[in-house]
């Protein structure tokens, strides 16, 4: 079968299963969403040993140290796929659900219903947890999902959705309702974002290339998870502490992923009783830094992994343990620099001042914003959503981590006793 027959077929598939799901009990989705991630943990040992495949053939291929980072499962991290699952099952079912209804003065009653979407394209590299995340979302929200994983990750991605199309079959969730396209091919990406008569929404999570690609290419609606250049300003008033703990935290908790800070921007007057001893505990930690002339100053002759910082230091998502750092002499300062440099993902402001906190919310733009806490906590299973779709920087209808309500739309019901129009 040619390439374009298949993803077609495919889709339709998905398409056909969709308008089941969205009819569906929420206890059968809780039901099919318990028993996958019992499945994954029981099939732990074999989504190891599948993910080693994906591995070695990486690092044969030369795949970044961040790449390889983010494409590995661990058993820790299986327990996380499954325990998001379960979160998910734990959640309100949206689908259904009544907003706004009100009496007009002629009797009708007006409001908006909550229904999916219908049938989801996820495009995505490397991590294969996205492949039980986005499942777990679609399908308690009722929305058909086909996905498309990185090559470098086929028999991780094949293997997780295997485990759950197995377990979904058995509770009673329909066929394709998860469609894992199993091709390498390239050109399935390029096939796909053609098929707006099957597929109602595209969220791509990857790099910056991947996401300009389906941007350009897609006929399909497109909700972008965009690259994070993410800062945190340690303000004057900041309490040296906290701001350690938390700007460490931001940085090498786990550095490959678009949550992770890039940039630290630090005021002048904490500067000299912050930064010294912060920048020990990164080195120590195996972090190295590109600093303004003002830090590089304060820092030279203590600190070895330092270099100058150039322009480009600001634009870059290192994703890896390297660290843009500038001091900086006001709030105001703080905030152009974010404005001008930042990706509009993920702020924080470490601050002891009540009206910088409100300064900083109000006038930072991004799809979430911090105060004294890390910015590695913009995702959705730590902010209660169970698992996320992606972090969306498009300003649409879902901003920030995409849970259950921001896979549905809305559809306006209209209650009458007989009202007709007359003018």
């Amino acid at each position: 079968m040619a390439l374009h027959d298949e993803i077609q077929k495919a889709a339709a598939a998905t398409k056909a299963a969709s308008r089941i799901l969205a009819k569906l009990p929420t206890r059968i989705k809780n039901n099919a969403l318990l028993v996958m991630a019992d499945q994954l943990e029981a099939r732990s040992d074999f989504l190891e040993h599948e993910n080693t495949k994906d591995l070695e053939a990486g690092k044969k291929k030369g795949l970044s140290g961040p790449m390889l980072e983010r494409l590995t499962l661990t058993p820790k991290r299986i327990t996380a796929m499954a325990n998001g699952l379960r979160q998910v099952a734990a959640l309100p079912d949206p689908v259904g659900e009544i907003l706004g209804m009100k009496r007009l003065p002629n009797g009708l009653q007006v409001g908006q219903m909550r229904t999916p979407i219908g049938v989801i394209g996820i495009i995505y590299e490397s991590r294969p947890n996205v492949t039980a995340d986005v499942a777990g979302l679609c399908i308690k929200s009722g929305n058909g999902v086909i996905l498309r994983g990185g090559s470098e990750a086929i028999h991780s991605n094949t293997a997780i959705a295997a485990i759950l199309a197995a377990a979904g079959d058995a509770e009673g969730l329909p066929a394709y309702a998860v469609n894992l396209i199993q091709t390498t091919d390239r050109k399935a990406i390029f096939e796909l974002l053609t098929l707006e008569e099957s597929i109602d929404l595209i969220i791509p999570r990857g790099g910056e290339g991947l996401i300009r690609t389906v941007v350009e290419h897609s006929k399909i609606p497109v909700m972008k998870h965009d690259k994070g250049i993410c800062h945190t300003f340690v303000d004057e008033t900041a309490s040296i502490e906290m701001a350690e703990s938390i700007c460490l935290n931001a940085k090498i908790q786990r550095p490959a992923t678009c949550n992770a800070m890039e940039t630290l921007l630090v005021h002048k007057n904490i500067a000299p009783h912050f930064l010294p001893r912060f920048a020990k505990k990164l080195q120590e930690a195996g972090g190295t830094i590109r600093a303004c002339p003002q830090s590089l100053a304060l820092l030279q002759g203590n600190i070895d992994a330092l270099a100058p910082a150039q322009e480009a230091d600001w634009q870059t998502e290192y994703l890896d343990l390297t660290l843009a750092i500038k001091i900086v002499s006001s709030m105001d300062d703080a905030i152009a620099h974010i404005t001008h440099y930042g990706s509009a993902h993920s702020e924080a402001i470490i601050t002891n001042d009540h009206s910088h906190v409100t300064r900083f919310l109000n006038e930072v733009d991004a799809s979430a914003v911090f105060v004294n806490s890390s910015i590695r906590l913009n995702d959705g299973f730590e902010l209660g959503l169970g698992a996320e779709m992606g972090v969306s920087t498009s300003r649409i209808h879902a901003r920030g981590p995409m849970g259950l309500t921001a896979l549905t739309c809305e559809k306006f019901i209209i209650l009458g006793d007989g009202q007709i129009r007359t003018s």
